[in-house]
């Protein structure tokens, strides 16, 4: 096969991968008398639908949501943190909502700790991360320069690494309220075998904290499942209301 054969499958299999689309979408659940809404930012190549039991979990909760679905191979995190929060603030602003809270999964939270770096959204709430790797990913670290990676991850997979050049690396402290949820659970052993510490699949516990957090939980889960976990549902809808997580589920953390 020759190489313009070969950068054709790509450029097909990249548009498979992003839906072929630019620009996020949002899905909005709305709850009767609330001026609280939800913005729930998916993880690198998930979409929408990997966040809709939490959202309907939390509508079910009394929170009005809006479930961004954006295209995390279509550029840098610069490129797309602004359009993926930004479609999420524009969904709650539009339903009345005079409090915003987000909960993200995996790079979802970078794009939200960017963005509000950028450009500090005033009504912010609370803010859950489910695996975020605010410390950056040793996985991209060590696979970044294997074939074909760019396609699958696109640029803002390469931000992911730990070398001062990263995204993660250059954010500071987070200055809003922030529960980060962590999993030991993990589908891919060899994935795991890569990094050293005890790890979701994707990014170990360590790397998920960040400093100025509020609270931490630690699950059974990996990165992969855990935005679907009875556990971390619960303990969600209970920092977003209480700005802490469930002290039952934490006496059970993993040592």
């Amino acid at each position: 096969m020759n190489r313009i054969h070969q950068r054709t499958l790509l450029v097909l299999l990249s548009c498979l991968i992003a839906a072929c689309a630019t620009e996020p979408r949002t899905e909005v659940l709305t709850a009767n008398e609330t001026a609280e809404c939800v913005v729930l930012l998916h993880g690198l190549n998930r979409s929408w639908r990997a966040m809709r039991p939490m959202a309907k979990a939390l509508q079910k909760g009394g929170f009005t949501t809006v479930n961004v679905d954006y295209p995390s191979q279509a550029g840098s995190i610069e490129d797309i943190a602004p359009l993926a929060v930004g479609a999420g603030l524009t969904g709650c602003r539009q339903t009345g909502a005079t409090r915003i809270h987000f909960v993200t999964h995996s790079l979802g939270g970078i794009l939200l700790r960017y963005q509000n770096q950028q450009s500090p959204i005033a009504d912010l709430g609370r803010v859950v991360m489910l695996g975020p790797p605010n410390q950056g990913s040793v996985l991209i670290d060590k696979t970044r320069d294997w074939p074909g990676f760019e396609i699958l991850h696109g640029d803002a997979g390469l931000q992911l690494g730990t070398d001062a050049s990263s995204v993660p690396s250059q954010l500071g402290p987070v200055d809003f309220e922030l529960g980060v949820i962590a999993g030991t659970g993990t589908i891919n052993v060899l994935a795991s075998a890569m990094i050293s510490d005890r790890d979701d699949g994707k990014v170990s516990v360590a790397t998920t904290q960040v400093e100025g957090m509020d609270d931490f939980l630690i699950v059974g889960n990996s990165h992969h499942y855990m935005i679907r976990s009875d556990v971390v549902i619960r303990n969600t809808e209970f920092f977003l209301r209480n700005g802490s997580f469930l002290a039952s589920d934490k006496a059970l953390m993993t040592k």
